[in-house]
C-alpha cells in the first residue's frame, strides 16, 4: 500500500485577488480522491484539518501519518470521521470491526492506534472519504447508520434549493471535540445547496461533491462576500473553504455532499443575497 501525501498552506482573503483559475484550483480543490489499494493524505494548515480518501481493492489501506505528521499513529492525537460513498466495507479499529454500507458513517476517538480499511467486493470496492482534526480528549468511537442519521428538511422548489440535511456526526448524535460531518442531498430538479449562504468564522470546512453524473458538473462559490470566486467542480472532487469563506454551489444537475468542519465555534454569519458580490 502506497500513501499519497500533500500539504495545503493557507492562502489569505487578500491572496486570492489575484489568483487565476488554475492557482485558485491548486490552492482549493482536491481531486483524484480514490487511488486502488493506495491512502491519500491532505494535510491542511486551516485548523490543521486533513482530509483523506482510501479504496482497498485487492489489498487493506491503512490510515498511518505521513512522516511530516511526526507523531507515532494517526489518531494519537487527533479525532477522524469517515463515510463510505463506495461498496460496502469494513474498517477496523484496534481490532472491533464496523462495517460500512453506502452512507454509512463511523467516528473514531483520539487514542485509537491501528486503523485499516477493507472492501468486500474488488468489483464495487468502498470508497472511504475520511476528515479529521485535532482532538483534546478521548471519547467513544461509535457507527452512525445512514438510517440513524437525522434528516433536516431545507429550502424549497420555488428557491430551487430543496435539499435534505443528514446530520451524523454531531454532538447530539456522536460527542466530539470539534469535528462535524453530514451528508446533504439536493432534491431532483433542484441547484443550491446553500442559499442564502453562510461562513463560518472560526471554523474550516471542506465540501465533497459526489452522485454527479459524468456529464454533469457543480460550480462552488468561495471567498468573501464581497469578492467572490468560483471553482468548477467534478464527481467526486472536493473544496476547502477558510473561515472567511462563503460556501454555496449550483449544478446543472442534483447531486450530494459530504461537509465536514473542524474550529472552535460552529456558529454562522448568515450572508445577504443583496450584498454578494
Amino acid at each position: 500500500m502506497d500513501s499519497l501525501f500533500q500539504i495545503r498552506f493557507c492562502p489569505a482573503p487578500d491572496d486570492i485577488q489575484l489568483f487565476n483559475t488554475e492557482k485558485l484550483r491548486k490552492k482549493f480543490l482536491i481531486d483524484d480522491f480514490f487511488e486502488v489499494d493506495q491512502l491519500r493524505l491532505i494535510y491542511t494548515h486551516y485548523d490543521r484539518m486533513v482530509i483523506a480518501g482510501a479504496m482497498p481493492v485487492n489489498n487493506s489501506v491503512q490510515l498511518k501519518p505521513d512522516p511530516y505528521m511526526k507523531t507515532e499513529f494517526f489518531n494519537k492525537e487527533r479525532e477522524t470521521g469517515i463515510i463510505n460513498v463506495g461498496g460496502k466495507g469494513t474498517v477496523w479499529a484496534d481490532g472491533v470491526s464496523y462495517e460500512l454500507d453506502y452512507k454509512d458513517a463511523l467516528y473514531l476517538s483520539r487514542g485509537v492506534r491501528d486503523i485499516s480499511f477493507e472492501s468486500h467486493d474488488a468489483v464495487f470496492p468502498s470508497k472511504f472519504y475520511i476528515n479529521s482534526c485535532l482532538a483534546h480528549q478521548t471519547l467513544e468511537s461509535k457507527k452512525v447508520s445512514r438510517s440513524e442519521a437525522n434528516p433536516v428538511q431545507l429550502g424549497s422548489q420555488v428557491n430551487t434549493n430543496e435539499r435534505i440535511l443528514y446530520q451524523y456526526i454531531v454532538p447530539w448524535i456522536v460527542p466530539t471535540c470539534q469535528l462535524m460531518m453530514g451528508i446533504t442531498e439536493v432534491a431532483e430538479g433542484n441547484v443550491w445547496n446553500t442559499m442564502p449562504c453562510h461562513v463560518h468564522r472560526m471554523r474550516t470546512e471542506a465540501y465533497f461533491y459526489f452522485e454527479i453524473p459524468e456529464s454533469e458538473a457543480v460550480s462552488h462559490f468561495m471567498g468573501e462576500p464581497q469578492e467572490t470566486r468560483h471553482l468548477w467542480v467534478q464527481n467526486e472532487e472536493c473544496v476547502l473553504s477558510p473561515d472567511w469563506s462563503i460556501h454555496m454551489a449550483a449544478g446543472t444537475h442534483h447531486y450530494s455532499f459530504i461537509w465536514g468542519m473542524a474550529g472552535s465555534d460552529s456558529e454562522v454569519d448568515a450572508v445577504s443575497n443583496k450584498n454578494l458580490r
